[in-house]
């Protein structure tokens, strides 16, 4: 079995785990969706509220479709909670909004990985589109210039991945701090709220394994595809 071959069963493997912390994800989210938490306090009301204890004034908090979709967009300066988290009470629910805003103090803080991964978005997001067509090209004409600006490509990807790990473990650790020191969650539902960041966290993990094996095996395929 060549590395080609073995890289891309790692991969396939990890893809499913992905997918199994992906599960976890939602199951977590909506086991602790049904928890009520003593506050009474709305994933909007729990964004307001930190917001204001920061005084951070040119933000909105609106709205977004879709399950588990919430995001801060710093080009808007918006928080986007999905309905589930916006208008819910739950400990779930605060745990996500409290995350997100964690993204908004990363971002007027200056948190370093997140301005790192701000600024190469729009590299990523280009490379994302065109990196496997780009090599696969190289394949099949035998360019080596365009296998290798796929790789090139596709190796913003994987640090983008990379730089997210601690943007997103920073967010999380943030969102439990805010929520403990303005007492918004009692011990037993910070434990809840920790256990729904932990197992999104999981999956950014499995993400970035996978991805990183893909680089792997592009570059065993493109170094096969010269011999």
């Amino acid at each position: 079995m060549g590395i080609s071959t073995t890289l891309y069963y790692l991969t396939v493997v990890v893809f499913i785990l992905s997918l199994i912390a992906q599960l976890r994800v939602t199951s977590t989210f909506r086991k602790y969706s049904k928890t009520i938490c003593k506050s009474g306090l709305t994933g909007y009301d729990l964004a307001i509220a930190l917001l204001k204890k920061h005084n951070i004034g040119n933000i909105k908090v609106r709205r977004t479709k879709g399950k588990l979709t919430d995001h801060f967009d710093p080009m808007a300066l918006e928080v986007r909670l999905s309905e589930e988290v916006y208008s819910s009470n739950s400990v779930a629910a605060l745990g996500v909004a409290a995350h997100e805003i964690g993204h908004v103090l990363q971002h007027f803080n200056g948190f370093l990985p997140y301005r790192i991964r701000t600024a190469i978005f729009p590299v990523v997001s280009f490379g994302s589109r065109l990196a496997i067509p780009i090599f696969f090209m190289g394949l099949i004409f035998s360019a080596r210039s365009f296998l290798l600006v796929g790789i090139i490509l596709f190796l913003a990807i994987v640090l983008f991945q990379i730089i997210t790990l601690p943007v997103e473990f920073n967010a999380s650790q943030r969102a439990l701090k805010e929520l403990e020191e303005e007492h918004f969650l009692q011990s037993e539902e910070l434990d809840m709220a920790g256990a729904v960041l932990k197992a999104a966290a999981l999956t950014y993990v499995a993400n970035t394994i996978g991805t990183v094996l893909q680089l792997l095996r592009l570059i065993a395929i493109a170094r096969n595809g010269k011999k």
